[in-house]
């Protein structure tokens, strides 16, 4: 047996930057990952799309030789073809001697049939050809057997557990391990493709290596376990144990390289890593991006997270969709309640009054004197947004939040509460209205307290109403935010989506009342 390491960073580690390295980083981490010793090296997608030098994307061939260039003898290239998707093979072309070696051939268990047509004709085209079981652990135990015997009629290189949600355990693992070894024909290698939804990954590769087969063993991973979620296997790591445990001589230098010159950038900017949304995707066996997209929300309790996630149809789960998502989570906030008492009751105790929404950003303690001197000389009805603000002098806090509300609000009797009715088994609360009415119809800013607060005031007649401390969302200052998420943190891109969306929900606002900024902030820009 052979003990074989597969590098997979520019591809799968791409999910996490669109595949958007750079061409100058890209040719650098091919020369480092050679001067490693690794065998294989994939370089990233091929799709047929427009070519774009800075991606680790490729329409062919030709792109990648210029690419590569010159090729290291000692280490296998390959590229991916997902069969969602296929390269028609036109673009591809036969196998040239400066370009990818090898192919390796993603999908689904409903298009078996697809993949194993398609890697026929690699195999025709000269390419060592690798065939990638999407989430293996949704085969049943007959199923796998049958399609490692399908594959075993064509001269594939290589056939790859893949654990698409990053939920396979050791004993399921060396349970797949044993049925493949068994019925694989011989000299294909036995692949394995993490993620580390679970923690597993290592756990996983090491057990492979142990289990002493009698045919090549390869293993993905990727340079700082760059991947989506909760990352991959760490190549640096594993390749220290295998240098330690097993013999190998990869040099760990060149890892760390790639590390310190390009992706600790990259990751300050777009964290991946363990984290309670990846761990609860992988138990509900939900694909990774649902976890994501819930997690942005930053509203859930780890309870009602995992309630959502459990409520997604087997069948749906598996497969992410935006819309999907975004539709079932609206449908676990809405929890319809008659709500007429507590807003007849509000009406009357906002009646002829100026209202001061306090929002947790930190130019409410930048400007705290100037905002308690407006209090003092105005007389607003002060009201908090989904955190109890220190230093003022509060008549209520408005939570839409299930995660703030049962953690930082629930209990603390110094301040009158309205809640909205996505936050089940509330306790301690005043005023509940109903979470639809008043939510955005914007389904990325959904549930934002400030735009749902002003709702309410509208409909219980209010006039007049000064905004504070609602700053925006900014990567560089969401420190001094209170947290939200749960351990998960928005994108850039999406953090500037959400500011256009609730400044033009609060424009839209301003038609029926009043609404001024006392501190400055991102939504105000058009």
């Amino acid at each position: 047996m052979s003990i074989l390491t597969l590098d997979c960073t520019l591809r799968d580690g791409g999910y996490i930057n669109n595949w958007r390295f750079g061409n100058e980083a890209i040719r650098s981490i091919a020369r480092r990952l050679a001067r490693s010793g690794i065998e294989y090296f994939e370089i990233g997608f091929l799709e047929d799309k427009p070519y774009d030098p800075d991606c680790s994307i490729f329409p062919g061939n030709a792109e990648v030789a210029a690419m590569i260039a010159p090729k290291d003898p000692f280490m296998k290239y390959l590229g991916m073809i997902d069969m969602g998707a296929p390269l028609p093979l036109d673009k591809l072309g036969p196998r040239r001697a400066d370009a990818l070696d090898g192919i390796r051939v993603i999908f689904k268990k409903n298009r078996i049939a697809e993949g194993y047509a398609y890697c026929e004709k690699l195999i025709t085209l000269g390419y060592e050809t690798f065939a990638q079981l999407v989430a293996t652990n949704e085969y049943s135990d007959i199923e796998l057997v049958e399609t490692v015997q399908h594959f075993n009629a064509l001269d594939i290189s290589g056939l790859s557990i893949v654990d698409t949600f990053g939920l396979i355990k050791r004993r399921d693992f060396l349970r797949m391990v044993s049925l493949i070894d068994h019925n694989l024909k011989e000299g294909v290698a036995l692949c394995y493709h993490s993620h580390n939804n679970l923690q597993q990954a290592m756990n996983n590769a090491i057990a492979l290596v142990e289990s002493n087969l009698e045919r090549d063993v390869v293993i993905d991973a990727c340079v700082f376990g760059m991947g989506r979620g909760a990352g991959n296997l760490n190549l640096e790591l594993f390749a220290e144990h295998l240098n330690e445990c097993h013999g190998k001589t990869y040099r760990i230098e060149p890892m760390l390289e790639i590390v310190d010159e390009y992706l600790n950038e990259i990751y300050r900017r777009e964290f991946w890593g363990y984290s309670l949304p990846y761990y609860l995707s992988a138990t509900n066996g939900c694909h990774p991006n649902y976890a994501k997209h819930f997690a942005e929300k930053g509203t859930l309790t780890v309870k009602a997270f995992n309630e959502l996630l459990r409520s997604l149809p087997v069948g749906v789960r598996e497969v992410y969709d935006s819309d999907t998502a975004e539709t079932s989570y609206a449908s676990f906030q809405e929890n319809y309640i008659e709500d007429k008492s507590s807003i007849d009751a509000l009406h009357a105790l906002f009646l002829d009054r100026c209202i001061l929404l306090i929002g947790g950003g930190w130019s409410v303690q930048r400007e705290k004197e100037k905002l308690l001197e407006f209090i003092h000389s105005e007389n607003p009805v002060v009201i908090s947004l989904n955190h109890i603000t220190p230093g003022f002098p509060l008549d209520f806090v408005f939570c839409s939040d299930i995660r703030r509300y049962a953690s930082r609000i629930q209990d603390n009797a110094s301040v009158r509460k309205i809640i909205t009715s996505n936050i089940r088994d509330a306790k301690n609360y005043d005023y509940c209205v109903n979470f639809s009415s008043f939510a955005s119809h914007k389904p990325l800013v959904l549930d934002n307290s400030a735009i749902m607060c002003l709702k309410l005031l509208r409909e219980t007649g209010v006039s007049r109403v000064y905004l504070a401390g609602m700053d925006g969302y900014d990567r560089a200052n969401q420190l001094k935010y209170i947290n939200s998420g749960l351990e998960y943190s928005a994108s850039e891109e999406t953090m500037k989506m959400k500011n256009a969306l609730i400044g033009e929900e609060i424009r839209d606002l301003g038609a029926a009342m009043s609404i001024v900024f006392l501190t400055r902030s991102l939504f105000e820009q058009p």
